[in-house]
């Protein structure tokens, strides 16, 4: 099981490293980066010019606890989705670089890059 495992994550993070190359998240533009555990999903709103998160949201966040049943499906990254749109528009962040993080562009993440449409931010 362990080494599995890392090759794996080995694999994952060689993704990333490929998708990083070509994405700069500027403070006009910044990075959204998505991450899926087993049980969560995780939004970071990232400007790559000050090395700093500027938002965040997840399926731990309070504000999500009465709004998802579930929070290992598509719904409830649909909803991670479009708070942390609503969020970014709030900011007056109208335009967001997609970050898969090395993650397939499917399901939960592709859920949360929809969300995030949906609320209005140009992804």
């Amino acid at each position: 099981m362990g080494m599995l495992s890392d090759q794996r994550k080995q694999a994952r993070k060689l993704r990333q490293a490929r998708v990083r190359k070509s994405l700069r998240g500027t403070s006009a533009r910044p990075r959204l980066s998505v991450f899926r555990s087993e049980k969560h999903i995780y939004v970071q709103v990232i400007s790559d010019e000050t090395g700093e998160t500027l938002l965040t949201a997840s399926t731990l966040a309070p504000a999500m606890r009465g709004r998802v049943q579930k929070t290992t499906d598509i719904a409830a990254a649909k909803i991670v989705g479009e708070v942390i749109g609503k969020s970014c528009i709030d900011k007056g962040i109208t335009a967001a670089v997609f970050d898969r993080n090395g993650f397939l562009y499917h399901g939960r993440v592709r859920a949360v890059a929809e969300g995030a449409r949906e609320a209005g931010l140009k992804i």
